[in-house]
């Protein structure tokens, strides 16, 4: 015959090991369910996410497929759009399960949420200021879920900007060619009002004196006799 089995814990003794097991085994099995819940849910709306992205490929297909300025501008715009509810549809899924991003533009530099990945001078900010991000960092509800990626400042005068390049092949009376010039000055170009650019005045085939092909040969003309 077997002994009685264990007491309650209302019964007034302490719980034995087995309830403290069955305890412990209970609550990770709703910690289980409710990870299992998440997880489907978080399937689910990725299958909607999916969904957009395959029409984000048809759209690129069309726009790949244009035949004209107006077909490529309107294929433009539908994949943009595409792209924007695609970015919308995942950032609210971040939220449903509490990730969001950082914001750390303008604040001091971070070790335990950001990471450097480059610096620039900046004469006006202080130094290890977050100029801009290479990555956005996400969190989930307090904890890091990745750090940012970013520029930092450091002491310096701010660098000067690139120049753009004019190409070789643009020739040099196009390149100058600008609203300050004065059209008395060359005879080429037409009075135009400030706001339009001077434009060279179009010739007659003449007047320009094109070369002759290679393939194109002047007829000879018979020597007259002495």
């Amino acid at each position: 015959m077997t002994g009685p089995g264990p007491l309650p814990p209302d019964a007034g003794g302490p719980p034995s090991e087995l309830d403290k097991l069955r305890r412990r085994v209970a609550a990770l099995s709703e910690k289980r369910e409710e990870a299992e819940a998440r997880l489907q849910a978080l399937l689910g709306s990725l299958l909607s996410l999916d969904d957009v992205l395959a029409d984000t490929r048809l759209r690129a297909g069309v726009l790949y497929e244009a035949r004209s300025a107006r077909e490529t501008a309107s294929a433009a715009l539908a994949l943009g759009e595409q792209i924007e509810a695609a970015h919308l549809m995942l950032r609210v899924e971040f939220e449903r399960h509490d990730v969001r991003p950082m914001d750390v533009v303008g604040r001091a530099l971070d070790p335990a949420e950001m990471r450097v990945v480059g610096t620039e001078p900046h004469p006006g900010r202080p130094d290890g200021t977050v100029l801009r991000e290479k990555l956005t960092g996400f969190r989930r509800g307090s904890a890091t879920l990745r750090p940012a990626q970013v520029v930092v400042s450091v002491p310096g005068p701010a660098p000067e900007p690139v120049p753009v390049p004019v190409p070789d092949h643009v020739p040099a009376s196009e390149a100058d060619t600008g609203p300050d010039l004065d059209p008395d000055l060359d005879p080429d170009l037409d009075p135009v009002s400030d706001s339009v650019r001077a434009q060279p005045r179009r010739t007659t085939r003449a007047q320009r004196r094109l070369l002759r092909k290679p393939s194109v040969r002047r007829a000879r003309r018979p020597r007259r006799a002495g």
